[in-house]
């Protein structure tokens, strides 16, 4: 089991892309929440962008959560290094349990599932289902596109521009770090 530091969900993609500041961004902010403090939890793997990210923390004295389905872990992409690593059912559940244990939430670049589960906190959110720090880690524009259609959702009506904004687009690692602790105080 882990300590009692505030939980940081990140979700990022389990490919590593083919931009590398990606890989060192993932591994910047895995070795800032462990110094920070703060537990990361995030989605298991050990490849990609996920195990860049995971390896980071550890490697700095963190703590790290890995929630992943039971088919990944048959594929053995399941990080077996992890302070804590829980295995459930499917994907469906692995979501619910990653945004059950978090106190907020940062985005990195990823593929389908990760704009998946950012999209399901941003609803969440809108909803009223919880008041978390939601932050979309971007120093190189690779969510520029999303960021827009966003926009363009509230421009036409579609949702409002306070959900949308509720969406915190930072520019570095320092940045989210200190955004979080504004909003993770106490």
């Amino acid at each position: 089991m882990v300590g009692t530091g505030k939980v940081v969900c990140v979700f990022c993609g389990a490919r590593t892309g083919h931009d590398p500041q990606w890989a060192e961004q993932a591994r910047a902010l895995g070795r800032g929440l462990a110094l920070s403090g703060h537990v990361l939890l995030y989605g298991g793997g050990h490849v990609g962008l996920m195990g860049e990210l995971a390896d980071a923390a550890l490697a700095a004295g963190g703590q790290v959560i890995g929630i992943i389905p039971e088919s990944l872990m048959r594929r053995e992409v399941g990080h077996r290094g992890l302070t804590e690593l829980e295995v459930v059912p499917d994907m469906h559940l692995r979501k619910k349990r990653m945004i059950e244990r978090s106190d907020a939430f940062i985005t990195l670049p990823g593929g389908l599932g990760t704009l998946d589960e950012l999209f399901e906190v941003l609803t969440l959110a809108q909803l009223g289902e919880h008041d978390h720090p939601m932050i979309l880690l971007d120093p190189a524009g690779y969510f520029d596109g999303l960021v827009q259609f966003l926009g363009q959702i509230a421009a036409a009506g579609l949702a409002l521009d306070r959900d949308v904004g509720a969406l915190l687009r930072v520019g570095s690692v320092a940045e989210a770090l200190e955004r979080l602790g504004d909003r993770m105080k106490g």
